[in-house]
Formats: structure tokens, sequence, C-alpha cells
């Protein structure tokens, strides 16, 4: 094949996982706004209005415990059987359950049944993301040239950013224009239902993909030999790495979610202003983020992965202490400021990320490497960040040991930064034979 069809190929896989990516994060990072400004009215409605929130990001944590689950068996069916098949069954599976969700009946009308439908699907949710992110990633990375891995593994993380701009800018038009009584009876289920129509372009993107190039040189070197237990080879053999890049994920993980999903209901809930407040100023930085992502990743291939990784856990760290103190003011502006700066830094992680945890897995355990790092650490990070924050307010009604929370986090990802290898350069046939 030639170079320049090769080339061309290669961005086609790229976009087509940036789009699939998007849909899915669309999906599945709508629950989280939505359970900040909805859930604990319409499906705990015989709570006060923050327990009933602390009761709605309790079932938006299920999602999470999901996904170690999917990743766990995408990982391995993905690393017998190859990528592509496993991210079209992710795709199918996450937005079918998001366009249910706008579906479900409310506690009003079935009464305990709503919530508990509502757990059911958003553990489906959790297991199809659990399985989608190290497919798209793993694509990307390995037909992308070695050059520009983390360039174009930035471009499908972007896909995330844009995912979350798309479920908030559609939900900040709800709230601007319909009534909050309207909101509340059915304008939330609107975004839902759209997953409809973006399952239909995710998978006319994904269909038309041919498989890993290097997955199917590396089963072919091996003589078509398939390993029985990917995750277990993973865990036996490089139980360093796995723990190393969840911890690159903590600090991300956690602070992007108290900036986005917490930060709404704080600005709500705790200082009671209105949702378009909160609302515009996630957007704003869902757009800052996806820009920034990819060129944050472009850096990671001038200056190495873990410079600039490292300069985004530090700058996080001391991020902390100025974000709520900013949200306190209650100034829309300097709100604005606070996420749009909080989510350019938290980008410094986000944008190399791909790139630095698919290589530090050989080809033939990777899927189940970086699906383990990925969402394993999603238990203890995202699932219960914004759970944890709101039991920390409540106890000391003080936003200080939220920003140590937030602090603490980052600076394990900082220390797994500086422990891990410098992995830049280093194309998957030298990875293999280090490997071997």
């Amino acid at each position: 094949m030639k170079a320049g069809s090769t080339t061309a190929l290669s961005r086609k896989v790229m976009l087509a996982s940036a789009i699939g990516t998007t849909v899915e994060w669309y999906d599945f990072l709508l629950y989280g706004t939505a359970a900040a400004l909805v859930f604990g009215k319409v499906f705990f409605p015989k709570s006060d209005p923050l327990t009933g929130t602390m009761f709605a990001f309790a079932t938006y944590g299920v999602g999470f415990l999901a996904r170690p689950v999917g990743g766990i068996i995408f990982g391995h069916y993905g690393d017998r059987i190859g990528r592509k098949k496993l991210l079209i069954i992710s795709l199918l599976l996450m937005g079918t359950a998001t366009a249910l969700i706008g579906l479900l009946p409310t506690f009003n009308q079935v009464g305990v049944l709503a919530p508990i439908l509502l757990v059911a699907l958003r553990l489906a949710q959790g297991f199809g993301l659990g399985g989608q992110w190290g497919g798209a990633i793993l694509m990307t990375a390995e037909y992308s040239p070695t050059s520009r891995r983390g360039l174009w593994t930035g471009i499908t993380q972007a896909g995330g950013g844009l995912g979350n701009f798309l479920a908030t800018a559609v939900l900040a038009i709800l709230a601007t224009t319909l009534s909050q009584a309207d909101f509340l009876a059915w304008g939330w289920r609107i975004p839902f239902l759209l997953s409809v129509a973006l399952i239909g372009i995710g998978l006319w993107a994904r269909m038309s993909l041919a498989e890993s190039p290097v997955f199917e040189a590396a089963v072919e070197k091996a003589k078509g030999e398939v390993l029985r237990a990917p995750v277990l080879e993973t865990l036996r053999t490089r139980p360093l790495r796995v723990v190393l890049g969840g911890g690159l994920k903590l600090g991300e993980n956690i602070s992007f979610y108290l900036m986005t999903a917490f930060a709404i209901t704080y600005v709500t809930e705790m200082l009671h202003l209105s949702r378009s407040v909160a609302l515009n100023a996630v957007l704003a930085g869902s757009a800052v983020a996806t820009v920034s992502m990819p060129l944050w990743a472009l850096l990671s291939d001038k200056i190495g992965r873990r410079p600039v990784y490292a300069f985004g856990a530090a700058g996080l760290i001391a991020w902390a202490f100025a974000f709520y103190p900013l949200l306190d003011t209650k100034s829309p502006a300097l709100i604005a400021v606070a996420i749009v700066v909080g989510l350019l830094v938290h980008s410094a992680m986000n944008g190399p990320q791909g790139a630095f945890i698919s290589e530090l897995f050989p080809t033939r355990i990777r899927y189940s490497g970086a699906s383990l790092c990925y969402q394993v650490t999603s238990i203890v990070g995202g699932s219960w960040a914004p759970l944890v924050s709101l039991a920390l307010y409540r106890q000391f009604h003080s936003t200080l040991p939220i920003s140590i929370y937030l602090a603490g986090s980052c600076a394990v990802s900082f220390v797994a930064t500086l422990l891990a290898r410098e992995t830049k350069g280093l194309s998957f046939d030298e990875i293999d034979a280090e490997a071997a």
C-alpha cells in the first residue's frame, strides 16, 4: 500500500474513532449533567434537595462500577479476536441504554420501579463504555505513525470533550428556553432520545473500518495462537504498569468530574444560582478542552509524555485551591474562569493519556492492559467523586476538604508520571520486542 493511501486510511480510522468516542461520551456524560440538574427531583422526589441529588449521584456512580467489568470482558475479546467488532457492540449498547433512559417513567408514575430501571440502564451504559475507550484508542494508536501517535490519539480523546460539550449544550438550550416545570416534565428527555440519531452516525463511521494492522501482524507472528486469558496474562506479566497506568488516570478522572458534574451541583444547589450559569461555564470549559487536548497531545510528541502529563497534574494541584473560591464569588464570569482554566489544565493529562497508556503494554495484551488502567480506576475515581464531595461538604460546610481531595488525587497522578518511563517515539514493534 502506498504511503499516501496508508496515511489517508489512518486518518479515516482516527476520525471514525473520534466520532464514536464523541457519541459514547455524549451518552455517558449526559447522565452526569442530568443527575446534577434533574434526576434527584424526578426519580427521588421524596427526599430533601441535597439528599435527592446524592441519591441521583449514587445511580451515576453505579455506571462506573460496571465499567471495569466491561473493560475486562471487552479487553479479553479485543485481544483475542480484534478491536473492530468490540467497538461496534459497545456503541450499540451505550446508545440503546441512553435512549431508553429518555423513555423511563418517573417516580410519581411507577414508584420505586423508576429508580430501579434507571440503575439497570446506567449499568448497561457503564458496561458499554468500559469496552469503548480501549478499542477506540487502540484502533487510532495502532494505525497512527509513531511520531504522531500522541496527536492522533489526542484527537480521539477530544471526542470525549466534544461529547460533553454537546450534552451540556443541548441541556443548556433546553434549560434556557423551557420553564422549570416543562424542563422537569419532559424537556430533560430530549437529549437522551437524540442519542438514537448519534448512534446512526457512529455506526456509519465504524462499520467501514478494517481491523488494526498491528493486531493482525501480532497474531500472524504468533502463528495464530490466541491467548486464553489476556487479562490474567496482563496482571501476571505487567502488574506494575497496570498500577502506574491507574495512577495516571486517578487524578485526571476525579478532577474532571469535580469540575463538571459536581460543579454544576455546587453552583445550582449550594450557591443557588441558575442552571444557565453552571451549564454555560461547563459549556465554555468543554469547548476549550476539546480544542486543547490535541494540542497538549501534539506537544507530548515533541517533548515527551511525562513532562506534559506532569504539568497537568501539578497545575491542578495548585488550581484545586483557587477553584472553589472562584465559584464562591457567585460571579458568572469568575465561575466560567474557574471551570475553563481547570479543564484547560486538565487536558494536559487527558490529551496525551491515550498514547501514554497504550504504550505501556505489548500488542497481545494492550486492549486488556489499557482497559484495566482506565476502567478499574473509575471505581475509586469518577464514580464516587461527586458523592464524596457532597458528603465532605455536608460534614464540614466548607469546600476546603474538597480542594484537598482534588489536589491529593492529582498528586497520585504526578507521582505515577515520575515513576513511569518515557514512551514517546517508541514504535509498537519496539515495545513488542522488549516484551518478548
